[in-house]
C-alpha cells in the first residue's frame, strides 16, 4: 500500500482526457485512505482513483471544480456524510467494482444536487430490492443509473411507489438496515467480487451514450452494455470483443447512428 502524499499527488500524471477535462490519475497505487488532496490547488475537473484500496469515499478538501470522480474497483463500503461539502459540484460518479452493500448508505449522494451520472455496477446494493427505483426516487436530476438513460416511466413508477405508504415502510427499512462504517474494520464480506469495466473502458461507454441521437440506438447500446460488452473495444478473435450476434449489433448501432448524424 502506498501513503497518498502531497509529492505523490504533483508526481502524478496529469492530462486533459477525451471529453477535454484536466484530469490528475491516481490509479493502482493500492492507496488505502484519501488524504493530502489540498495539494491539487482545486486544478482538476477529473480525478481518476482507480484500481486502489479505498474503503471510505471522503478524506477531500473544498474542490469546487471537481466534477468527476473515479472510483471503480476499489473497497468502498461507505460515503461521507458530509460528501457535499468537499465535492459540492460533483456531477459524475463512478464506483463500478466496490463494496456498497445497503441502499440507505448511499443518502449522502442526496445533498449532491448537481450529480447526473451515477454507476454501482459490480457492487451488492446493485441486488437489494427496488435498487433503481429507489435511486431514481431518491435522486431526481440523475440522467444516466449504471450507463443507462432514465426513462420518464420510470421515475413516474419511482415516485408512484416511493410516495405511497408502503413506498414509506420500504424507505423505513432501508434506513433501519443501513450499517455504520467503522475506520479499520473488516469488509463486510471477504468474498471477492468481480471487477468492473477500466477507467479506458467507462470512457468508451460515456462517449458512446453521449453520441447516441435516437432512440433505437440508445436501447441498441443498453443491450450491448448489459451483455459486458464495450462498445467500440477491439480485441482478439472476430477484431472487437464482441461475440458473435454481438459484433452484428454494435456495427448496426454504428451504421444507425451514422445514418442519422447524415440526415
Amino acid at each position: 500500500m502506498v501513503k497518498l502524499t502531497p509529492d505523490l499527488i504533483n508526481q502524478s500524471m496529469q492530462y486533459i482526457n477525451p471529453v477535454r477535462d484536466r484530469e490528475l490519475d491516481l490509479r493502482g497505487y493500492k492507496i488505502p485512505v484519501i488524504e493530502n488532496m489540498g495539494a491539487t490547488l482545486d486544478q482538476f475537473d477529473t480525478i481518476d482513483f482507480s484500481d486502489n484500496d479505498i474503503r471510505k469515499l471522503d478524506g477531500f478538501p473544498l474542490l469546487k471544480r471537481l466534477k468527476c470522480l473515479l472510483m471503480n474497483n476499489n473497497r468502498i463500503v461507505r460515503l461521507s456524510d458530509t460528501l457535499v461539502e468537499q465535492v459540492p459540484n460533483l456531477e459524475s460518479l463512478i464506483l463500478t467494482g466496490n463494496q456498497m452493500q445497503e441502499l440507505g448508505d448511499l443518502d449522502p449522494l442526496v445533498h449532491l444536487k448537481s450529480l447526473t451520472t451515477l454507476s454501482l455496477l459490480y457492487n451488492p446494493v446493485t441486488s437489494r430490492p427496488h435498487y433503481r427505483l429507489y435511486l431514481i426516487y431518491k435522486l431526481p436530476q440523475l440522467k444516466l443509473l449504471d450507463f443507462q438513460k432514465i426513462k420518464q416511466k420510470e421515475r413516474e413508477e419511482a415516485k408512484a411507489l416511493f410516495k405511497s405508504k408502503v413506498g414509506k415502510e420500504i424507505q423505513r427499512e432501508i434506513a433501519k438496515k443501513a450499517k455504520t462504517f467503522v475506520p479499520g474494520a473488516g469488509l463486510p464480506s471477504d468474498t471477492p467480487t468481480a471487477k468492473g469495466p477500466s477507467a479506458e473502458d467507462l470512457w468508451k461507454m460515456r462517449e458512446a451514450i453521449s453520441k447516441a441521437s435516437s432512440l433505437e440506438e440508445i436501447e441498441r447500446l443498453n443491450r450491448l452494455l448489459q451483455a459486458g460488452q464495450i462498445p467500440g473495444k477491439k480485441a482478439a478473435g472476430n477484431g472487437k470483443g464482441l461475440p458473435r450476434g454481438g459484433e452484428e449489433e454494435e456495427e448496426e448501432a454504428m451504421d444507425t447512428s451514422q445514418a442519422t448524424n447524415g440526415n
